[in-house]
């Protein structure tokens, strides 16, 4: 059976798999929305926290392998090994969370958790 396209579906299908551009980009110590500062992003070593116009919103705290994601002074995730865990369940992964936003990953990580809980 020869199966037939038309250069629509073609496109259709070409367009269904390229991916949608993140709608937060990070650069340098800022997260970026459509080009206009949303967070400014402060290291302490390893650690990371999300700030928004000097309030906390969100940190990533390094812990052996992986980070502890908090919100508000407690932990709402961990990320381990490329994937978000809320208390033992997988909730997520990295890849997920770059979708939102084009950051490395903790930075991501948190953005993300902060968008599931309302924080962002």
């Amino acid at each position: 059976m020869k199966i037939r396209s038309s250069p629509l579906a073609v496109l259709c299908v070409l367009g269904a798999t390229h991916a949608a551009a993140a709608d937060y980009k990070c650069t340098g110590n800022r997260v970026e929305k459509a080009g206009v500062t949303q967070y400014t992003v402060r290291r302490s070593g390893m650690d990371v926290a999300i700030d928004r116009g000097g309030n906390p919103q969100g940190r990533a705290v390094r812990r052996g392998n992986g980070y502890d994601i908090e919100v508000n002074g407690s932990r709402v995730a961990t990320l381990e090994n490329g994937v978000i865990y809320r208390g033992s369940s997988r909730w997520a992964s990295v890849a997920d969370a770059q979708r939102l936003s084009d950051c490395p990953d903790p930075i991501a990580v948190t953005l993300w958790v902060l968008g599931q809980t309302g924080g962002l």
